[in-house]
């Protein structure tokens, strides 16, 4: 039987045994509780977060675990939080490292204003 995406979702963190995997479930629990109408989808064997079209998904990498906005070049980032992919024509994301720190209020800002340019989308 198939899993939901959301199940892909909790199998895909509890085989990270690691810190990528607490990274990946702290910013899942960020997204979901900072913009509750997205939704979770299983996609190229990665997380990622939908509404109204793809928003972001979050890859994981030997030294870091990668965050990308699907609509980020779109995106106002006043904390320069996009750190990679800043040549891309429309994506934009963050490459965080074991012992990064990231701000967590300007994380939920770039989430919200995501989801916001992907209602706003809608409404044309």
């Amino acid at each position: 039987m198939a899993l939901t995406p959301s199940q892909e979702i909790d199998k895909f963190i509890k085989e990270l045994t690691d810190w990528r995997g607490k990274w990946v479930a702290q910013f899942r629990t960020l997204i979901l509780k900072t913009a509750p109408e997205v939704t979770e989808d299983w996609k190229w064997g990665v997380p990622v977060w939908v509404c109204n079209g793809n928003v972001v998904a979050s890859g994981v990498f030997k030294d870091h675990v990668k965050l990308n906005f699907f609509k980020g070049a779109s995106l106002p980032d006043p904390k320069k939080l996009f750190n990679a992919g800043l040549e891309a024509k429309e994506t934009r994301a963050i490459d965080i490292a074991e012992n990064d720190k990231i701000d967590e209020v300007a994380l939920k800002e770039l989430v919200r204003a995501a989801v916001e340019f992907n209602m706003a989308r809608k409404k044309k």
